[in-house]
């Protein structure tokens, strides 16, 4: 069910999200604590069940339309089985960093930490990350 959360989209449309210049993380999601609701959450304070956060997303590019970046490694990751990623931009504080994507359907996915690196690799395919 990879997809696009609405008041993300809504947020694109209003300009309140650049991909290119805003900090833009990613997550690890253990499901069995998190309930996606793609069209009210609006706010990485409505995700709950993070297993790791990532840095700032590199070399985005957004060429027609599709979000690309680096790929993202999460360091010395521990804790629950993680089931999806979510992506979201970091505005410094949580009650107002917006989700951008839920993504639960990927190559590796789930992953289990035991303390050692995950790197993400996001799909090289037409939308790579996503498409707008």
């Amino acid at each position: 069910m990879s997809a696009l959360y609405d008041k993300g989209r809504e947020s694109f449309l209003k300009g309140e999200i650049s991909w290119n210049t805003d900090n833009i993380k990613a997550v690890l999601v253990d499901t069995d604590a998190y309930i996606v609701n793609l069209a009210t959450h609006q706010f990485i304070t409505d995700v709950t069940g993070i297993t790791a956060t990532s840095p700032n997303l590199s070399s985005k590019t957004t060429t027609t339309g599709i979000a690309n970046a680096a790929s993202a490694l999460f360091t010395a990751v521990t804790g629950n089985v993680s089931e999806a990623l979510v992506l979201y931009q970091d505005s410094g504080t949580a009650a107002t960093s917006r989700l951008i994507a839920y993504i639960d359907s990927a190559s590796g996915l789930p992953v289990t930490p035991n303390g050692g690196d995950i790197q993400i690799t996001w799909d090289t395919g037409t939308n790579k990350i996503f498409k707008l």
